[in-house]
């Protein structure tokens, strides 16, 4: 592990900041962005998207390069949030509402070769969530935004430990009524004025949530339905980035390829670059109320994104460069997420950390940062990340497990994954062929060393083998209309 910070290394680290001088409980924000890929801040390499509020947030607190989604699509990342478990593990492993095998054999245009595997469209009721442990040891608890866990009512955020919920679904949200724009025809969101904008909406709930629990510990949960499609921006924010766009000088393609798809390689989209930057606004609105009420002190805001930049479909939106591949892949843009963390008194202002760390670690260091005793049964593949945001060591976990055994929207196919150190294999179940990859070295993933280094290769197989009947992934299975339907093998 490399832990770089913004003073001398030797100062010595706060101890544990889980209370306050008057005895109050630490407060999170976790902040959640939809679709938002690894080189989208500023801060994270964007030169022209502009989000001032997340990277003062990063110059603020800890800043994580090798941050992980569960999984590149994102209801499965939401529920390892909540869980701590491996979306494997909860036969979670797409998006709710993908096709299952018998849906996906009833298309007339399914010409594939596998079938997805089987999966729960649903988040458990029996699983015990962080909103749950947090609101048993005394928090308050709101949801605002994108749930993605359940379409019917009775798995929606207030069946899953919050006391509020504002949004918390997606049928009446932006994706089936394209309203990211009042009247939004949300159950759980009630319409504002004609035109009011979603974000902004999302983080003035989220304010009045705080102030009117000032006086006692809470979390917020801040899930923007931002800035997954419909691609839609305010049009003041639209027409900056059109005249920046007249500006650019771009040295070389704009348009590549990622197997038969059309690859973006340039940021270069305005009405994307415009629902960045509202989602931006909107954290920055919360994070000023943070401070005007001076909770900043005692506030640990946390900030992610579900899965990798929406790159080789549904408009291309965002580049991801210089990582491969984007939303729905496996490999390194479909995964690798934009991650900070702020602890006041304990994250050194400015620091970064390489360390691997995934979605599932949220849970235990969230309690352990509240002074919550763990539930090792129930985030049973995470690991608390306390030691790396107190700069006191390295985590003990070796390998950081993947197992996406359907098709991705965006070119994907079914495939599973494992990193290990600098090292990370890939297995594609259609073929079942394996890539590996040094990503110390080559980022990009455009170096395949499975051959020239087959012994490593055969070792990490056999782990990412034994971990997936560990968890008990369900796999895809041969398409017997494949052959007839395709004329190939």
């Amino acid at each position: 592990m490399k832990v770089l910070g913004a003073g001398l290394a030797s100062l010595a680290v706060p101890q544990l900041a889980m209370a306050d001088k008057a005895g109050k409980k630490l407060n999170f924000v976790f902040i959640l962005v939809d679709d938002l890929g690894w080189t989208d801040l500023g801060c994270f390499g964007s030169s022209f998207y502009e989000t001032p509020h997340l990277d003062r947030l990063a110059r603020e607190g800890m800043k994580f390069t090798n941050a992980y989604a569960a999984c590149p699509v994102c209801s499965p990342t939401r529920a390892s949030i909540l869980t701590g478990k491996y979306p494997a593990r909860m036969d979670n492993t797409d998006w709710f509402g993908a096709p299952q095998p018998e849906r996906a054999r009833a298309k007339s245009h399914w010409n594939k070769k596998l079938l997805p595997a089987s999966y729960s469209e649903n988040l458990a009721l029996e699983e015990i969530t962080l909103a749950e442990t947090l609101k048993e040891n005394g928090y308050k608890t709101f949801f605002a935004g994108k749930w993605h866990l359940g379409e019917t009512d009775e798995f929606w955020p207030e069946h899953q430990g919050f006391d509020f919920n504002k949004g918390g679904w997606v049928r009446g949200g932006p994706y089936g009524g394209k309203k990211y724009f009042s009247p939004y025809g949300n159950p759980r969101l009630e319409d504002g004025p004609e035109g009011e904008h979603l974000p902004d909406r999302l983080a003035s709930e989220t304010c009045k949530f705080i102030d009117e629990n000032a006086e006692r510990p809470f979390l917020v949960y801040l899930s923007f339905y931002s800035v997954h499609t419909p691609l839609m921006s305010r049009k003041d924010l639209k027409k900056k980035y059109e005249t920046r766009k007249k500006t650019m000088e771009i040295a070389g393609a704009i348009w590549g390829k990622e197997g038969k798809r059309k690859l973006r390689l340039v940021q270069e989209h305005a009405v994307y670059a415009g629902m960045v930057e509202a989602m931006d606004l909107a954290v920055g609105k919360v994070l000023n109320k943070l401070r005007k009420t001076g909770l900043d002190k005692n506030t640990a805001v946390i900030m992610m994104s579900d899965n990798g930049g929406l790159s080789t479909s549904e408009g291309h939106p965002t580049s991801n460069l210089p990582l491969r591949g984007g939303k729905g892949w496996l490999y390194e843009g479909g995964i690798r997420e934009p991650m900070m963390i702020k602890w006041p008194d304990v994250t050194r202002a400015g620091s970064v950390c390489d360390e691997p760390v995934t979605s599932t670690d949220f849970y235990p260091t969230m309690l352990e940062m509240a002074g919550i005793s763990p539930r090792p049964k129930q985030h049973c593949d995470g690991v608390s990340m306390v030691p790396l945001l107190k700069q006191a060591g390295k985590l003990k976990r070796q390998t950081l497990y993947w197992h996406y055994p359907h098709y991705g929207n965006q070119g994907g196919s079914p495939g599973g994954a494992v990193r290990m150190g600098d090292y990370k294999l890939i297995e594609f179940y259609e073929d079942m062929h394996i890539e590996l990859y040094n990503l110390k070295d080559d980022i990009g993933e455009k170096n395949n060393l499975a051959d020239k280094m087959s012994g490593k290769a055969a070792k990490m197989l056999k782990m990412l083998h034994g971990w997936r009947k560990e968890v008990g992934g369900n796999m895809p299975s041969s398409n017997p209309d494949f052959k007839k339907k395709s004329g190939k093998e």
